[in-house]
């Protein structure tokens, strides 16, 4: 029986990286995709390690060029069939809305939401081809629920969400499945971009981030283990039953959702802003 096979962008590091050495581990023959193959090297030592090298293949993928998805889409050609596609490539632009330029929030928005879209676009008509497949979206908590100093990045998030819904509907009929798994705090880099805001000492928000970014170093301690991200992608990927759209994962992020649900916006807003105080 030939082995399956799984695509996975941005995966250099964090949850991308993780991913690619869980779905090898199960199996799965893996095309770990990302920018910049020069930094490629973290992959292969973990690959290395885990007796998994064999059933990994790097290409270069620039989810934000048409001409590096074309690229990918031919090389693809070859391969018999495309089991599964992890949507995980992203970035996080921090700052506050005002703040921001246009241009920041188009960034953000070209990598996580369009990104997927177009890597998507490339991958369907192969898993129609073959009747089935699973398209797992890395979403996140804050595709669910806003935050101060993080609205590039939670739009681009709840408009994952959006797409992904409707995508479900529009591809279960061939056998497809699309999957949300939103995690909440956990020990990545791309929190990177938010530890690196330009503070004006001239802003009227600077106590605000400052408090904002104290906050967030505060609660480092309580960061998951991203591992736990990759085994429940994998877990997903593999499952016999229909999945389910959602998959929320991380302390506190189901007591959240449910908070959010049940409880009046100026409740929430009182407690997210007496936090940051």
């Amino acid at each position: 029986m030939s082995r399956k096979t799984a695509i996975v962008t941005g995966s250099s590091s964090g949850f991308g990286l993780l991913c690619v050495i869980e779905l090898a581990v199960k199996g799965y023959q893996v095309i770990a995709t990302m920018r910049n193959l020069n930094k490629s090297a973290p992959l292969l030592a973990m690959a290395k390690d885990q007796n998994v090298s064999d059933l990994i293949d790097i290409q270069p993928l620039d989810v934000t060029l048409t001409e590096s998805i074309l690229e990918l889409k031919n090389y693809l050609t070859r391969i018999s069939s495309i089991d599964v596609l992890v949507n995980n490539a992203g970035l996080a632009v921090g700052g506050f809305s005002e703040e921001l330029s246009v241009e920041a929030y188009r960034k953000q928005f070209e990598t996580n939401f369009f990104g997927v879209i177009a890597v998507t676009q490339m991958v369907l008509p192969f898993m129609r081809a073959n009747g089935q497949g699973r398209i797992i979206n890395i979403s996140s908590i804050s595709g669910r629920m806003g935050f101060p100093g993080l609205s590039a990045y939670t739009s681009s998030k709840f408009a994952l969400e959006g797409f992904s819904e409707s995508l479900r509907l529009e591809v279960k009929p061939f056998g497809i499945d699309v999957m949300l798994v939103e995690p909440g705090s956990y020990e990545t880099n791309i929190w990177s971009s938010i530890e690196t805001i330009n503070n004006d000492q001239e802003s009227p928000y600077l106590p605000y981030m400052t408090a904002l970014l104290n906050e967030i170093e505060s609660r480092k301690a309580e960061h998951g283990d991203p591992q736990d991200v990759a085994k429940l992608v994998a877990q997903i990927a593999a499952q016999t039953k229909s999945p389910d759209l959602r998959y929320p994962i991380g302390k506190g992020v189901k007591k959240n959702l449910f908070l959010k649900n049940m409880l009046p916006w100026k409740m929430i807003e009182r407690v997210i802003l007496k936090q940051i105080k």
